[in-house]
């Protein structure tokens, strides 16, 4: 009977500490959580203040989450009762192990670090990179976040963006415009080439000090093929390149120029 009572006794200790070390966990956790936060808006805010790029701030913010987050999860195991420090051995262990099957991601968290060094690319960059393209929202540890102009979201690995070819559209100032502009056979070529560049001196978004070409690209097989140059800012450069092809249209068939179409001539024997 004595030993059923020790035993009951023991049990009841054993959940009432059991107990205690479950609320201490959920009180580190939810202080955690916030006190991450808060370190994270406070950090943000010196680097903001000390105007660093947005593109520095947003990997050292999700550096620090993951480090802090780390850290939490092991107070709060170590508040269930459990031996930090065997804990933290295991913890490293699973960790060389993890590295191990996921070099990748040290290679991706390495191109991450050049990426904010080198900088190809930063926030807001518009992109073309392994076939893809789109603007950069976030350049996080281990990946770029880019949003496509049909509003998608894609993850690119860091390791492959430092390793591979990029094409950053918003790197200069200036870009050049490139059209393509047929002909009909008979066609007047200077009289076409004449309302181009009446076109082009009437908007004001292309540089008059730049270098505009309008020449006699090609000789096709339907048409005669005149190549157009022009130089606009870069955030002009589609809004020119529609604008251009639209008010072509309708000046062209106003001066009755006409456009061509593809044509086989059959010689009957």
């Amino acid at each position: 009977m004595n030993s059923l009572h020790d035993f009951v006794s023991q049990l009841i200790d054993s959940g009432v500490e059991l107990g205690k070390n479950i609320l201490a966990a959920i009180a580190i956790y939810i202080i955690g959580r916030w006190l991450i936060k808060l370190v994270k808006k406070l950090v943000n805010k010196i680097m903001q203040r000390n105007k660093w790029e947005a593109s520095i701030r947003s990997f050292v913010t999700s550096f620090i989450n993951i480090t802090l987050t780390v850290l939490l999860v092991i107070a709060v195991v170590g508040a269930l009762g459990v031996e930090t420090a065997s804990f933290a051995a295991l913890l490293a262990s699973v960790g060389v192990a993890i590295g191990m099957a996921l070099s990748g991601q040290l290679q991706n968290f390495a191109g991450g670090i050049i990426i904010l060094f080198v900088k190809p690319y930063r926030l807001g960059d518009f992109i073309e990179t392994q076939g893809l393209s789109g603007t950069v929202e976030s350049i996080q540890m281990f990946q770029t976040v880019l949003t496509t102009t049909d509003n998608k979201t894609i993850f690119i690995p860091n390791g492959s963006l430092s390793n591979g070819t990029i094409i950053n559209y918003s790197k200069q100032e200036l870009r050049r415009v490139d059209w393509t502009v047929s002909i009909e056979y008979g066609e007047d070529f200077e009289k076409a080439k004449s309302v181009i560049a009446g076109i082009l001196d009437a908007d004001s978004r292309v540089m008059k000090d730049k270098t505009i070409t309008i020449e006699l690209g090609a000789l096709a097989d339907s048409s005669i093929n005149l190549t157009v140059r022009a130089w606009v800012k870069g955030t002009d450069y589609w809004s020119v390149f529609f604008d251009f092809n639209k008010t072509v249209y309708s000046r062209f068939n106003e001066e009755k120029i006409g456009f061509p179409f593809p044509q086989i001539t059959v010689h009957q024997a």
